[in-house]
């Protein structure tokens, strides 16, 4: 085994890890209720996919990703940009199979899951989980200049099983959070698929985290933090070979985006533990399972509107209108008029 990744841990990276921890013991500690889970998944899981297939040059939208995820047709739209978004999703329910799960990670899986993503797109031509036999290149998508080369095909092979030989060794010897880092950056570098590496390399990351216990209860968006400044993402995997193959700027890097992600869930966790309190109390007073789901709905993004209601409870704008006003009538909502800057009038909670 010739793979030996070169970093230091350094006082951010300790304190990012610690950060980690602290909110790992609050999600084992909180009880949330499982409708809680179940929406706070749904959402990270369309987030995921999006963000992940949209910094690998998808023009689908938040909202449309958003529909087509929960299975309504959308028009107007590239089919291979809305395949690649529905493969992303299996891909991210293939990797959740091994959640906790103490078995190795293999060249087979990594393939695999290769061939979920690339599945039926842009008429196959990554290959679906074959290592390349050509040479490919990594290019600036706006100047078409070649910013990497990766090895030669001859070398994926060999260059591979040391990795895997790798994580599969150190995986329980530190922490799996330096291990997600490493194998995401690593994978980048060899390029061993014809297309979708950036995809895989991001879902192995995820799967790792998921094998050893740092699943977060799946609740994450790691790639929503990357997509937030695409050229910081860029830079941090370019920093190793520009610091002679040294990964600590890209460890400090990937580790500070998940300690963000971190306290997001943290706060989040938080905040729905206070309004579940408020529920109950809600509940009381009377209202029906449409009105709840809206109330999780504002719980979870500040706000709600006739669409978003209609789209959510699969009503008609008739019954949204009646439910949001009874809301309002029982002082559990309040309505925010329409400005020049929000120009749809919505809801919040009192």
């Amino acid at each position: 085994m010739s793979f030996h990744p070169k970093f230091e841990i350094t006082v951010d990276i300790n304190q990012s890890l610690i950060e980690i921890e602290r909110v790992r013991g609050f999600l084992e500690a909180i009880n949330l209720k499982d409708d809680w889970i179940s929406d706070m998944q749904e959402k990270a899981l369309i987030l995921e996919s999006h963000y992940s297939t949209h910094i690998e040059g998808t023009a689908i939208n938040l909202e449309q990703a958003h529909d087509i995820l929960r299975g309504k047709k959308v028009k107007d739209i590239n089919r291979d940009d809305e395949r690649e978004l529905l493969n992303y999703k299996k891909a991210m329910h293939f990797i959740s199979k091994y959640l906790g799960k103490d078995d190795f990670i293999s060249e087979g899986l990594i393939r695999e899951l290769h061939k979920i993503l690339v599945r039926d797109v842009r008429g196959a031509k990554a290959y679906p989980g074959e290592y390349r036999v050509v040479q490919n290149y990594v290019v600036n998508s706006r100047t078409k200049k070649i910013i990497y080369t990766p090895p030669a095909p001859i070398e994926v092979s060999h260059l591979m099983r040391e990795f895997i030989e790798w994580i599969n060794a150190n995986i329980k010897k530190i922490s799996p959070v330096i291990v997600s880092a490493i194998s995401q950056f690593q994978f980048v570098h060899i390029h061993p698929f014809v297309d979708g590496n950036g995809r895989t390399a991001r879902l192995l990351s995820t799967l790792i985290l998921y094998k050893t216990g740092y699943d977060f209860k799946k609740l994450f968006t790691i790639s929503e933090y990357y997509e937030k400044d695409r050229l910081a993402y860029y830079n941090a995997i370019r920093s190793v070979r520009k610091n002679k193959m040294d990964m600590t700027v890209w460890l400090e890097y990937f580790i500070a985006g998940l300690r963000s992600q971190m306290r997001d869930i943290q706060d989040k966790g938080k905040k729905i533990i206070e309004n579940d309190i408020k529920l109950e109390k809600i509940k009381k007073i009377g209202i029906n399972i449409r009105q709840e789901e809206a109330i999780r709905f504002i719980v979870q993004n500040n706000k709600i509107t006739v669409n978003n209601y209609q789209k959510v409870i699969s009503c008609i704008r008739k019954t949204a209108q009646r439910d949001l006003e009874d809301l309002v009538k029982k002082k559990i909502i309040k309505a925010i008029a329409k400005s020049s800057t929000d120009p749809t009038k919505h809801y919040i909670l009192l």
